[in-house]
C-alpha cells in the first residue's frame, strides 16, 4: 500500500471532485437539520504543495494552480465560491502554499451542528489525520479499512447526510468493489447521498463499472465524466469519474454550468470533454 495522494494534490481530477463535493455539502446545508459526512478513504487531510513529492510531479500547476488567477461566468463563480473559499488563501507572491484533501474541504464548508467522520486505514497518514483534526468535536477520525465503514457506520444517527467513497485504485479489483461496497451501503441506508470517484484511465474497465452500476437496481445514479485528453495506446490518467447516487435535484443544472466552464480551463488536448449521464433514474432513455 504505496500510494501517496502527496504526488496528485491538487490535481485536476481533485479539482473536479471537490468541487462537486462541495455543491453537495451546500446542498445539505439548506436546511437546518444537522447532517453527517462519511469519508471512507480521508487520507491525511492537507498536503504540502511545496514538498518534494508534489515537486516531483507538479501535477496541482494543471488543476488548482489554473484556477488561482481564472474569470469565469458569474454563475460559474458563484457556484465555485465554496470550493475555492475551502482551498484557502494564496500567499504573498500568489502560490498556494497547501491543498486540502477532501475531509478539510468538507470541514471548512461544515456548520456548528454538522459532523464529518474520516476514515483512513494506513496507521502514518491517520496520526496526522488527528493532528490536523485535534480538539475539533465535529469530526472523528478512525482507523479502519474504509470498506468496512460502508456497513458499520450506516446509517449515521443523523440520518442525513453524504458518504465519499474515494479509493487510491492501487490494487486489481476496486471497481467491482466500489459497486458491491456502494450496493451493500444502499441497503443499509437508501436515503443517502453517495459520491464515488474513479479514474478514467483504463476505458474497458471504466465501460464494465458503469454497465454494473446501471445494473445494480438502485434506482438514481448519475455519471460525472471528465477527460482533458484523448485516449491513448498507453495507460494514463486522461479524466476523472464521479459518481452520484440521490443525487440533489440542483446538482445537474449546476455541473451544466460547472463542468463546461472547468473543461474549458484543464483540458489538455483537443477532442477530450466532458459528460453528464444518468445510469439509472427517470430521465434515462430507452
Amino acid at each position: 500500500m504505496n500510494y501517496r495522494h502527496a504526488y496528485h494534490a491538487g490535481n485536476f481530477a481533485d479539482v473536479v471532485k471537490h468541487a462537486v463535493l462541495a455543491r453537495l455539502v451546500e446542498y445539505l446545508k439548506q436546511k437546518d437539520k444537522a447532517f453527517r459526512v462519511i469519508d471512507t478513504h480521508a487520507g491525511i487531510g492537507l498536503y504540502d504543495l511545496g514538498s518534494e513529492e508534489a515537486g516531483k510531479t507538479g501535477e496541482w500547476r494543471g488543476g488548482i494552480g489554473r484556477l488561482l488567477d481564472a474569470t469565469f461566468s458569474p454563475e460559474a463563480a458563484a457556484l465555485l465560491k465554496p470550493y475555492l473559499d475551502a482551498v484557502g488563501e494564496t500567499d504573498a507572491s500568489g502560490e498556494l502554499s497547501f491543498y486540502p484533501g477532501s475531509p478539510l474541504v468538507v470541514r471548512r464548508l461544515l456548520r456548528k451542528q454538522d459532523r464529518l467522520s474520516a476514515i483512513e486505514l494506513h496507521p502514518q497518514d491517520v496520526q496526522l489525520l488527528k493532528e490536523l483534526f485535534a480538539e475539533d468535536f465535529q469530526v472523528r477520525v478512525t482507523e479502519l479499512d474504509g470498506w468496512l465503514a460502508l456497513g458499520a457506520h450506516l446509517p449515521p444517527k443523523e440520518k442525513r447526510g453524504l458518504v465519499l467513497v474515494d479509493p487510491p485504485f492501487e490494487k486489481d479489483g476496486e471497481f467491482p468493489r466500489l459497486v458491491e461496497g456502494l450496493q451493500r451501503a444502499h441497503r443499509r441506508w437508501p436515503g443517502g447521498i453517495y459520491a464515488l470517484w474513479y479514474p478514467i484511465k483504463d476505458r474497458k474497465a471504466v465501460a464494465g463499472f458503469r454497465q454494473a452500476l446501471a445494473d445494480a437496481g438502485i434506482p438514481k445514479i448519475m455519471d460525472i465524466g471528465f477527460e482533458i485528453r484523448r485516449p491513448s495506446s498507453e495507460p494514463r490518467l486522461d479524466g476523472t469519474g464521479m459518481i452520484v447516487v440521490n443525487p440533489p435535484y440542483t446538482l445537474e443544472r449546476e455541473l451544466n454550468v460547472l463542468l463546461p466552464a472547468l473543461h474549458a480551463l484543464l483540458a489538455e488536448e483537443k477532442g477530450s470533454g466532458w459528460s453528464l449521464e444518468w445510469l439509472a433514474g427517470e430521465t434515462v432513455s430507452g
